[in-house]
């Protein structure tokens, strides 16, 4: 079982006199940005000139310089843009400054695991990955409660890098929940397999299709609507907040007997074959050395997936039906920074 971490453990002494850098600020970078700040530490944000972000921090009360000067103030760098951007940005503007002794921190592995960013042998290089979005990061924190995160250690050069990861970890809120130890090939791994065969892949393929089978049945789309995707939020709140054994409590028994019995045929044994193949190429970097080409590319094949994807008939339909909901639109208005990062980071 992986070591866990809590409020005890953390002690904010470890990183007294020394400068966080957060780069970015998006909905980690914020959440970060504040969190720290508010539990004494001395933060600085780095963005590039003319980031719609800049005046955003600037008004919370935060000091904003560019990403090469923050890396320059700064004992600890902690970057939390987009993992495409990172290599590039770690090259150009923070790689001058990373000078002995100094700790570079991650939210997600991707780019150490995959080798687009290498620091020297002198620097520590950790991580601390919340498992929440960004504006919960920060909600909760300011309710005192806190989210649970990892903790994963890559390079240890100056013999500190744990106790110095779980001080951010406490400064950020997560030891209130528990932190959970990794490493960064793990936490790569098992992130990128989760997002592309459950929770954003695996499940929006699922929503989509039964929308399609119930419409093209002759069902009402906004019937096929609320059966497949609105009612899923009440599902995966009983889930979180119990497991599946929870959920399945909480159901009709006509539900639980269509779970036990049908679910098995739509996830059978091809499925399971395919998630295995997917983990095998996440595994390999082949889903990486894709990623990075497409990006290089000039991101063509991926930006017509996301506009086809948001022309869809689900879409509309529920674009439409959203309208009604006024709670949702209120939500919706409250809103997260701009230059959100992926999801990882973004989780």
């Amino acid at each position: 079982m992986a070591k866990r971490y809590y409020e005890k453990d953390g002690n904010l002494n470890n990183l007294k006199g020394r400068t966080v850098a957060i780069i970015g600020y998006g909905s980690q970078g914020h959440a970060h940005a504040l969190n720290l700040r508010d539990s004494g530490l001395d933060v600085v944000v780095g963005l590039y000139k003319g980031s719609k972000s800049w005046e955003k921090a600037l008004a919370a009360g935060l000091k904003v310089v560019t990403t090469a000067d923050a890396a320059k103030a700064a004992n600890v760098i902690m970057i939390l843009v987009s993992d495409h951007i990172q290599g590039d940005l770690y090259n150009k503007e923070i790689a001058p400054h990373m000078t002995a002794g100094k700790t570079l921190m991650f939210a997600h592995g991707f780019n150490i695991h995959f080798k687009q960013i290498t620091p020297p042998p002198n620097v520590d290089i950790s991580m601390i990955a919340p498992k929440a979005p960004g504006h919960r990061v920060r909600e909760l924190f300011t309710e005192g409660v806190g989210v649970p995160a990892l903790v994963a250690i890559h390079q240890n050069a100056s013999g500190q890098a744990l106790d110095r990861a779980l001080a951010y970890a406490l400064a950020l809120g997560c030891l209130k929940a528990g932190v959970i130890e990794t490493n960064f090939r793990e936490e790569t791994e098992s992130d990128l397999f989760g997002e592309q065969c459950v929770l954003c892949g695996g499940v929006s393929e699922l929503i989509r299709a039964g929308f399609e089978t119930l419409v093209s049945a002759g069902y009402a789309p906004e019937i096929a609507y609320f059966e497949c995707l609105h009612e899923l939020k009440l599902i995966v709140d009983l889930i979180q907040e119990g497991g599946l054994s929870y959920m399945r409590y909480s159901v009709s028994d006509t539900a639980e007997f269509g779970d036990y019995t049908r679910g098995p045929r739509v996830v059978d044994q091809r499925v399971r074959s395919e998630m295995k193949k997917i983990l095998t190429e996440v595994q390999s970097g082949e889903f990486a050395r894709q990623w990075i080409e497409e990006n290089k590319s000039g991101r063509k094949k991926f930006l017509a997936m996301r506009e086809a994807a948001r022309t869809q008939p689900i879409e509309q339909v529920g674009h439409e039906l959203r309208e009604l909901m006024t709670f949702l639109k209120k939500k919706k208005e409250a809103g997260v920074p701009e230059d959100q990062p992926a999801l990882a980071v973004r989780k």
